[in-house]
């Protein structure tokens, strides 16, 4: 009688957003996304998270006005809390996505290989329509219809980022 193959342990892809304070944007994308894999099934091979390029929030709670533009929409964002990018995660990193081009420099100057610069790219290159914007507009004086429009551009270029990676992770976890 042939047994099956003991089952691996998954290795997780992982997915870090990254914007200056980690209370406005990163936090957006990072519940945006986890929400996609989460509805995709697909929570156990995927790990999504987010950081600050600065430190001045480190601790925090999200913006009240990101917390209460992710609800109007459908999203919780209530346990997120803020911290500050480690260079030292570009080891355990698959994905590093930066939310402008600032955060983009900033991460491509931290990153310790040229491996590691490979894995830092703008969240808008992934959506055709917005990628000549490069930038995600930061809405931290804004008020809050800017939250709401940074939202829905922070959706639209992540639905498009799981749609091209959803395929290669839905892959990964069949072997």
């Amino acid at each position: 009688m042939i047994s099956d193959p003991v089952p691996t342990e998954v290795q997780p892809f992982r997915v870090c957003f990254v914007c200056a304070g980690n209370i406005c944007r990163s936090p957006m994308a990072e519940v945006v996304f986890q929400t996609m894999v989460r509805k995709a099934g697909l929570s156990r091979y995927v790990e999504t998270l987010s950081a600050g390029t600065g430190d001045w929030h480190v601790g925090e709670q999200a913006d009240s006005r990101t917390l209460t533009a992710l609800a109007r929409s459908g999203y919780d964002g209530s346990r997120h809390r803020a911290r500050q990018f480690n260079p030292d995660w570009f080891d355990s990193l698959d994905l590093v996505v930066a939310l402008d081009s600032g955060h983009d420099r900033i991460l491509r100057a931290w990153a310790p290989t040229e491996t590691d610069r490979g894995k830092v790219t703008l969240l808008l290159s992934f959506d055709d329509e917005q990628s000549s914007l490069a930038d995600v507009p930061d809405p931290y004086y804004s008020d809050d219809e800017m939250f709401d429009r940074v939202l829905g551009m922070i959706e639209r270029a992540s639905r498009q980022l799981f749609r091209q990676l959803e395929p290669a992770i839905r892959q990964g976890a069949i072997r």
